[in-house]
C-alpha cells in the first residue's frame, strides 16, 4: 500500500499540506473522464492511502477509496479515525486529496463531502472530480514494453559521409522522463551526452511522439545465448507538455490492459 504520509526512508512526514506551486500540477492535469476513472479504480484496487487536506490545509485525515459508482459520477471514501476531523471534513467546501500509486503522485480536489452508509458502516460520498493531476516524483514509473510487438524508435543519425539515416531501435521501457533503447549492431556512434533531435515513435492507440533524445547511459548486456547487445538509457529533452500527456495516457492504457488480463477479463 502506498502511504503518502511517509517519505522514502519510511519516516512519518509532516501533516502540513505540501505547498507545491499550482503550475506544477496544471502541466500534468488530466481532463478525460475515462482516464480519471482508470486512475481512481487503480487507487481503489491497490488500497492506496489518501491524505485529505481541508480548512486551508490546517486539518487533514487519512482515508482510502472504497467504491466508484458504475456510472462514474460519485465515489465513496472511508471515514478517518478521528471523529472530530470527520465532522470538520463534512463542513468543508474544498478538500484536496493527495496520494501516490506506482511512484506517481496523484492529486485531485473534491467540492464537499456528504455522509453515507457503505456496507453498514459510515463513509463519505463525493463527486468524481472533473480533473486529476499525476505528478511524476523523483523516479518516473517505467513501463516495460511488449516483446511480441515492440515499439520502434526512429533515431536520425549522421553517417560519416555527412548524410542522415534512420536508426531503428527497439524501446525496452518508457516513462514520462525518457526511455531505454536496444541498439542495432550498426556502426553508429552513440556516446553519453550526445543529443539526437527528431527522434520519433508511435504509441499505438494514442499518437505519435517527436522529441530530442539525450544519451545518459550506455552499457552492454549479455543475453542467455551469449550474444552481447548494446543498450542506451535516454532522456527526453524539451519534450512538449502535450506529448508528455500522450506518454502518460499510453502508460495508463497499457497498465489497464495488463490488469484486465491478470483478472481474466481479456
Amino acid at each position: 500500500m502506498d502511504d503518502p504520509t511517509e517519505d522514502e526512508g519510511g519516516a512519518a512526514a509532516s501533516p502540513k499540506m505540501p505547498l507545491e506551486a499550482a503550475e506544477d500540477y496544471s502541466k500534468h492535469e488530466i481532463h478525460e473522464k475515462n482516464e480519471i476513472l482508470l486512475i481512481l479504480r487503480a487507487l481503489r484496487e491497490s488500497g492506496s492511502l489518501i491524505t485529505i487536506y481541508f480548512n486551508q490545509g490546517n486539518d487533514f485525515l487519512l482515508t482510502s477509496l472504497l467504491e466508484i459508482a458504475e456510472d462514474g459520477s460519485t465515489l465513496v471514501l472511508d471515514v478517518g479515525s478521528n471523529s472530530e476531523m470527520n465532522r470538520r471534513a463534512l463542513l468543508a467546501d474544498k478538500l484536496i486529496c493527495i496520494t501516490s500509486h506506482r511512484s506517481v503522485k496523484v492529486r485531485f480536489t473534491l467540492d464537499g463531502l456528504d455522509p453515507v452508509k457503505y456496507e453498514e458502516r459510515k463513509a463519505f460520498l463525493g463527486n468524481v472530480p472533473p480533473t486529476l493531476a499525476r505528478l511524476q516524483m523523483r523516479d518516473h514509473y517505467r513501463l516495460t514494453t511488449q516483446r511480441a510487438d515492440p515499439l520502434i524508435c526512429h533515431v536520425p543519425v549522421k553517417k560519416p559521409d555527412g548524410s542522415t539515416a534512420n536508426l531503428d531501435a527497439v524501446i525496452m521501457d518508457i516513462s514520462g522522463g525518457g526511455l531505454a533503447l536496444i541498439l542495432p549492431n550498426d556502426d553508429v556512434s552513440f556516446e553519453i551526452g550526445m543529443e539526437f533531435p527528431g527522434c520519433n515513435f508511435t504509441l499505438p492507440g494514442v499518437g505519435d511522439i517527436v522529441t530530442t533524445l539525450r544519451v545518459l547511459k550506455l552499457f552492454d548486456e549479455t543475453m542467455a545465448n551469449g550474444r552481447v547487445r548494446k543498450r542506451a538509457g535516454c532522456k527526453f529533452f524539451k519534450l512538449p507538455t502535450t506529448m508528455t500527456t500522450l506518454i502518460q495516457r499510453y502508460i495508463i492504457k497499457m497498465e489497464a490492459e495488463r490488469r484486465s488480463r491478470e483478472l481474466g477479463y481479456s
